[in-house]
């Protein structure tokens, strides 16, 4: 709990680590060495390169549908002396799977044009059909295409009489390229070729793509060998899949024998190697999670002894790193383990270094208080020493939020949506979302419970539900009492619509509802002027105290940092201020509650003119709350404006004679005489007690000791700012707050219309269709009440409460200048394996 309301004392630590234990007794360390000065930069490449192999590994294995192995515990860091086994494993075992996947590849492409020359053959048997005779003179004569010689596009004499042979090309083009080859055939050979082709039964692989694609099967016959040479340019201008074409049957029988004994052997091989593929990647499939992770942790230690320094001798490694107090002795006991498991002779030590830096800010949280924290960081890091007000917003929060979302159903959906959530936090499949809002849901499932339970509560005070009352107590309101009193008559209730209780009507009024608003209100014509009139009044009370709590918390940041005068020249001035104008606003509330009932509640003065009569300085002693009422509100108001002088002056005047005339009487009642300026010891001692005296961070970085020059006119312009900031604050900080009974009426408004437009028209209709009609009015309802009023309006919630905590209240005491601490961990490191095929 003292670490939730101001951040741990840290301090910075001097870490002397021996070269050959450093590895091993690596902490936190703070990055502020140059990057030339870097002497583990080899180290960092040998596990980008295991990194690479075991992200190729990786891949490997979920090609092959290998389940990988996960756990929620994470391997430690290897030693030193077992990272070279390592690595060496890695390299055998990358480079014997690329080989057997070049080998495999290598295999499956052979197979796959073995496969195509078979579906060619047997189409193109289609194509031509020939005897024995025929095939014997086909090189003779030319009688199988006798039309060729009334042609006028051929001469066929003068092929003839040139010797020219008749030339065949076979093989597979792209279906989308078939027709384009068509044309550039004929186009470039000018019509001394003849095209024959035919679509495959079955689809192929494409060896580019690796998908199955659709292929033709074509046969070119042709004339020349210069025309045999442009149908095999073009073949490989359109990428066609070439295989040689058979001349007689007797060689085509044993080309397709030949070729189904080499398809089965292919088979059995491939068959083989994907199996023992197999084996290998589930041998390696047991050690890659603890290889993943090791190599993680390897680089980052690594990467952070790069910011160390070495010594002049260059066997011991010089850091300095920010550390807890709470855990030096942790610290210790690491860099003694670290050299105890490295076999070092000189162990590693650490020393504690006095520094004039801002330290880091370092507030321990847990899965329930880590929601309410990121909500305070968000604003800003705390300073070191400050006053973290996360504490207080696990209570605040919520109850701004239920403020104005107070609705008892729908703070029950949402409270029960965070406890599902809760429920089953440690699913896998929510711990490992990569979807923004499901992960901001999954953060914030704590604050989204206590969200939900205060509504419910609020719910109650309003005495609504999905904007319906709940009888739960009876009303103290009693109807019938008008008419047994004959104060109406039946001629009443016939000639006025509406109609006014009076309480003063024996047994119309028998007190106070238990809890909550009465339900009596939901019926009445002027429900929205009552309710308008409480949630108002409420919201001013919330808002004064809510302000006046954070300045009363500054009071802490002045007692730390040693700040006294800032108590009586800040705090008193600005705490009577408020108090002496909204303090007494919400006085007259209260007072006013109080002192009149519902009988005589008719002759109550109104709180907003005697609220502005007090600025006027008007108003009789007549219509008045209480007697001396003039006198003491002239009086508050006269304190108010004093605090004004006071606020402004009072700080930078001090300051000035403590820097000027009242510096000798400092420094004797501190202890220190300066007797020379140019001691480098007393200076330091001076220093070192102004660092015990504190320096406020709230002052704006201005320090008192002798170390700096003080400007009274920077001082006095930076008070000035804030007197003006906090006054005029007061009076726009309390009309924020009024947005609590804004949303408050906005979000009963909508329920409202929500429940008349459609639960209402599903209800009123006759029961023989109604049950028919309800279920999708009620689908329909549900609906729009969780899109439009619990996450719509739950968001506009969400996000005005943050406004009054970030704006209205945390400005009274928190600065947000700091930095987080952000110490080496191995933590952050992943423990599962994401789409990226590396955890």
């Amino acid at each position: 709990m003292g670490s939730l309301f101001r951040g741990e004392p840290m301090c910075l630590a001097q870490l002397f680590l021996q070269s050959g234990s450093a590895y091993e007794c690596l902490s936190e360390l703070n990055p502020n060495v140059s990057v030339f000065q870097r002497k583990f930069v080899n180290e960092v490449k040998k596990c980008e390169e295991m990194e690479r192999i075991l992200g190729y590994l990786v891949q490997e294995i979920k090609k092959a549908d290998i389940p990988l192995p996960e756990g929620d515990v994470a391997p430690p860091a290897p030693l030193l002396k077992h990272v070279l086994e390592i690595q060496e494993q890695l390299q055998k075992l990358e480079t014997e799977l690329r080989e057997i996947t070049r080998n495999k590849e290598k295999l499956r492409r052979n197979l796959l044009e073995l496969t195509e020359y078979m579906c060619m053959l047997d189409v193109t048997q289609r194509f031509v059909r020939r005897t024995a005779e025929y095939e014997s003179q086909l090189h003779i004569n030319y009688e199988e295409f006798p039309s060729m010689e009334n042609e006028p596009l051929v001469d066929y004499n003068c092929m003839h009489r040139l010797g020219a042979k008749l030339g065949f090309i076979s093989g597979l083009v792209h279906m989308a390229k078939v027709e384009a080859f068509e044309k550039m055939l004929w186009r470039a050979c000018k019509g001394y070729t003849i095209l024959t082709y035919a679509e495959l039964d079955e689809c192929l692989e494409d060896p580019d793509t690796g998908e199955n694609t659709k292929w033709f099967v074509f046969l070119v016959s042709y004339w020349g060998e210069q025309i045999g040479q442009k149908v095999k340019k073009i073949c490989d201008c359109y990428h066609c899949h070439v295989y040689p074409y058979p001349n007689s049957t007797e060689e085509r029988s044993a080309v397709v024998e030949g070729l189904n004994i080499r398809i089965q052997d292919l088979h059995t091989v491939l068959h083989k190697t994907e199996d023992y593929l197999r084996q290998v990647l589930c041998k390696a499939s047991e050690s890659v999670y603890t290889w993943v992770i090791q190599v993680k942790k390897m680089k980052a230690i690594y990467h952070v002894l790069n910011l160390c320094n070495f010594d002049v001798t260059n066997k011991c490694l010089i850091a300095e790193a920010w550390c807890p107090v709470a855990d030096l002795q942790n610290l210790r006991h690491a860099l003694e383990e670290g050299s105890r498991k490295s076999g070092a002779t000189v162990s590693s030590f650490m020393n504690t270094i006095p520094t004039t830096q801002p330290p880091p800010t370092l507030i321990r949280t847990n899965k329930f208080t880590s929601g309410f924290q990121n909500i305070v960081d968000a604003y800003g890091v705390g300073n070191y020493g400050e006053v973290n007000p996360a504490l207080y917003t696990i209570i605040t929060f919520p109850f701004l939020f239920a403020v104005m979302f107070g609705d008892f159903g729908h703070g029950l959906l949402m409270f029960i949506f965070a406890l599902l959530t809760i429920l089953y936090e440690n699913h896998p499949r929510l711990q490992r979302s990569q979807d923004e809002i499901m992960k901001m849901l999954y953060e914030g499932r704590y604050v989204i419970l206590l969200m939900g339970l205060f509504s419910v509560y609020t719910g109650l005070i309003y005495n609504d539900c999905f904007s319906k009352s709940l009888n739960i107590f009876g009303s103290g309101w009693n109807v019938s009492a008008m008419f047994e009193e004959k104060v109406w008559g039946p001629e009443d209730l016939q000639n006025n619509p509406f109609l006014a209780l009076d309480p003063n009507v024996t047994g119309v009024y028998n007190g106070v509802y238990p809890f909550g608003i009465d339900p009596i209100w939901n019926l009445a014509s002027n429900r929205l002027s009552f309710l308008n009139s409480f949630k108002m009044k409420m919201s001013v009370i919330f808002g004064v105290a809510h302000m006046t709590f954070g300045v009363v918390l500054g009071v802490f940041n002045h007692l730390h940092f040693k700040k006294k005068y800032n108590i009586y020249l800040v705090f008193l001035p600005e705490i009577l201020f408020m108090m002496c104008i909204f303090g007494y606003l919400v006085f007259m509330i209260f007072f006013k509650w109080l002192a009149y009932s519902a009988e005589n509640s008719t002759s109550a003065p109104s709180i907003l003119i005697q609220f502005i009569n007090m600025f006027l300085f008007t108003g009789g002693e007549t219509d008045v709350f209480y007697t001396g009422q003039i006198g003491l509100q002239r009086f508050l108001l006269s304190i108010a404006f004093l605090c004004v002088p006071v606020l402004l002056f009072g700080k930078p005047l001090y300051l000035y004679w403590l820097h000027s005339g009242g510096q000798g009487i400092r420094m004797y009642r501190s202890g220190y005489k300066l007797i020379r300026k140019e001691s480098e010891e007393e200076l330091s001692l001076l220093r070192c007690h102004d660092v015990e005296e504190g320096s406020s961070h709230l002052d704006s970085g201005h320090r008192e000791g002798n170390g700096e020059e003080f400007n009274f006119a920077e001082v006095f312009m930076n008070q000035a700012i804030h007197t003006i900031e906090y006054c005029l604050g007061c009076v726009s900080n309390t009309a924020s707050y009024l947005r609590l009974w804004a949303l408050s009426l906005a979000h009963a408004q909508l329920s409202e219309v929500l429940w008349q437009m459609v639960m209402r028209v599903g209800l009123r209709v006759d029961a023989t269709y109604g049950v028919l009609l309800l279920v999708p009015v009620l689908a329909f309802f549900a609906v729009l009440t969780v899109s439009i009023l619990l996450v719509m309006e739950g968001l506009s919630a969400f996000l005005h409460a943050i406004r009054l905590h970030w704006v209205e209240f945390q400005n009274k005491f928190y600065s947000g200048g700091g930095y987080k601490f952000t110490p080496f961990s191995f933590k952050h490191i992943s423990l599962h394996f994401n789409k990226d095929n590396m955890a």
